[in-house]
């Protein structure tokens, strides 16, 4: 370690926030000559210029622009290693973005009030909410995700877990539909459903159910989101087949006379909705705060 002087790190950070020597200098208290020299040790370090003359202006070079939220983390990371109980978070100031993973269904039915909460408290927080290609915890452990959340499958034993809520499927009609006033599975296997999946699979318990008593399921068309699913269901006298949660907390499918839901007419398995985290984020107060939040808005 004789050779790296960590305080560099610092004026790094800085640096690449302000995009300017007299920024940063003001942003660590110091005077511009001093930080131009650290700049100049800062480019010797690197081995890249980090700030360019452009114009009038000068402008942060390429390596500089990508590695910035890599050297702001590494900074937080290594004040919260050398004092762990010294982190004091400023929501208010805040200036963090987290990468979730989850389905549409989750987005679309509690996204609105996630986000409206999250900028009322962090207004600078960003949230960026990326599909589930697959159930995996290589992006939790590798850092490219912040949380995830869904039903567990293939999870290590460290990844940490909280329940969200339980979860489970009803159908979905036009107001006016027949399955409005009664449903029977045999009413239910007589219309055409509408199916959403991610990778166009169109069994699973409820298939299995309606199929087990010798009727026939006819599954009309298969669309990747459960709102699609349930807009297309509107307009047609086709059976949406959604997560509860999603009619109950969706904006605009909460109380909308257009659509009727109903249980179906025999059991199907319950499911949790979890949110899961990698150890290294267990005791960051950032990340407990949005863990809290997510928390707040789905059983609120």
């Amino acid at each position: 370690m004789n050779d790296t002087d960590l305080n560099l790190l610092i004026a790094l950070d800085a640096l690449l926030i302000e995009g300017s020597v007299v920024g940063a200098a003001r942003r660590l208290n110091l005077s511009e000559s001093a930080m131009s020299r650290t700049l100049g040790r800062l480019r010797t370090a690197t081995g890249d210029a980090l700030l360019v003359r452009a114009g009038r202006a000068m402008v942060l070079t390429p390596y500089a622009e990508a590695m910035r939220e890599r050297t702001h983390n590494t900074l937080r990371e290594a004040r919260a290693v050398l004092s762990p109980d010294a982190e004091v978070l400023n929501l208010a100031k805040l200036d963090r973005r987290f990468m979730l993973r989850t389905n549409e269904g989750f987005v679309e039915a509690f996204g609105s009030k996630l986000i409206a909460t999250v900028a009322l408290q962090a207004p600078n927080v960003q949230l960026i909410f990326v599909g589930k290609p697959e159930k995996s915890d290589r992006d939790l452990r590798a850092g490219s995700i912040d949380l995830e959340i869904g039903v567990l499958g293939n999870m290590g034993p460290e990844i940490r877990l909280q329940a969200l809520f339980r979860d489970r499927f009803i159908g979905v009609v036009r107001a006016g539909h027949p399955l409005a006033q009664h449903v029977d599975i045999r009413q239910l296997a007589a219309f055409g459903h509408i199916v959403a999946s991610r990778r166009a699979e169109q069994g699973g318990p409820i298939h299995d159910a309606i199929e087990q008593t010798g009727l026939k399921r006819k599954v009309v068309v298969v669309v990747p989101a459960f709102s699609t699913a349930v807009t297309l269901a509107i307009d047609s006298d086709y059976v949406a087949l959604v997560p509860r949660s999603l009619v109950e907390h969706h904006p605009l499918l909460k109380n909308n006379p257009s659509l009727t839901h109903f249980e179906l007419p025999f059991t199907t398995p319950e499911v949790t909705v979890s949110q899961f985290w990698h150890p290294r984020l267990e005791n960051d107060a950032a990340h407990c705060w949005l863990r809290g939040v997510i928390k707040r808005c789905c059983q609120g």
